[in-house]
């Protein structure tokens, strides 16, 4: 894992930029917040990244499972962070709005700690099958995962459609699996298990028992088949939620992200 360098944070800039285009009230509350907390622990990271970072051998073997916790929210550098939150963005924004504040942010914070504890199971059961212990040293981090597994989640409140994976185009319903295959070839650095886990589980909760679990956990929503959804004002000044924000690129963040993204850094 490389040490994130120091000077000006062009990614860092851009991605404020982005969040001032669209508008900061035009962003639902747990979505704001969790841009806002991934951008703070760049700028005054609780650890190194080496201490924060989410490995087998550190997590299991050394004990040390507050990396399940900080792994998500700290970046390798400042476009790492860009890629990551201009997709978390996007999604928040489509995602929140469907299912309201407070069971999205159960769904993050589950999402979170869920994707890095399923990571963790891929990496052992390959260093055991394949008899490389190499793969319980592989150190992750960043928010991809999570972004995986809200990708499955809103390709399943909205299906139907397709989109463009280099250059071929694929159903809504498997974009996740073409991107994992994509990112795998295109950015060998990245983590195949990482984003591996955060389809499993957006598929957990869409297609298994995880969305039932969390609602018996949650007790207030376990009462309610339906979840309200809080509605969202704009000022005159902000973009309508009813179409896509304009980022000012040719190409959209999700292509840029596939492209660019360093989302799970590899040690």
């Amino acid at each position: 894992m490389q040490r994130r360098q120091r000077g000006l944070n062009v990614g860092l800039l851009l991605l404020l930029s982005q969040i001032f285009h669209v508008g900061i009230n035009n962003i639902p509350p747990v979505t704001l917040v969790t841009l806002a907390v991934n951008i703070w622990f760049f700028l005054s990271p609780l650890k190194p990244l080496y201490s924060s970072c989410l490995s087998v051998e550190k997590c299991y073997q050394e004990k040390d499972w507050q990396r399940l916790l900080l792994s998500p929210f700290h970046h390798a550098d400042d476009w790492h962070l860009y890629f990551n939150m201009v997709s978390m963005l996007w999604k928040g924004i489509h995602l929140e709005r469907r299912l309201g504040s407070r069971w999205f942010a159960c769904v993050i914070t589950t999402f979170s700690v869920l994707t890095g504890l399923v990571y963790l199971l891929l990496e052992f059961a390959l260093a055991e099958c394949m008899g490389e212990p190499g793969y319980k040293r592989s150190c992750a981090v960043g928010f991809s995962g999570v972004l995986f597994a809200l990708k499955v989640l809103n390709n399943h409140y909205h299906p139907g459609g397709f989109i463009n994976v280099l250059g071929f185009s694929v159903p809504n319903k498997f974009a996740c699996w073409a991107e994992l295959v994509a990112i795998y070839f295109l950015c060998p650095g990245t983590s195949f298990a990482g984003h591996l886990a955060g389809i499993l589980v957006g598929l957990l909760y869409t297609h298994g028992p995880l969305k039932k679990v969390m609602e018996t956990c949650a007790g207030i929503f376990s009462s309610n088949h339906g979840y309200p959804r809080q509605q969202y004002y704009f000022n005159n000044s902000g973009n309508s939620r009813n179409s896509p924000p304009s980022y000012g690129f040719r190409l959209s963040p999700e292509e840029m992200r596939r492209t660019r993204l360093h989302r799970f850094d590899r040690q």
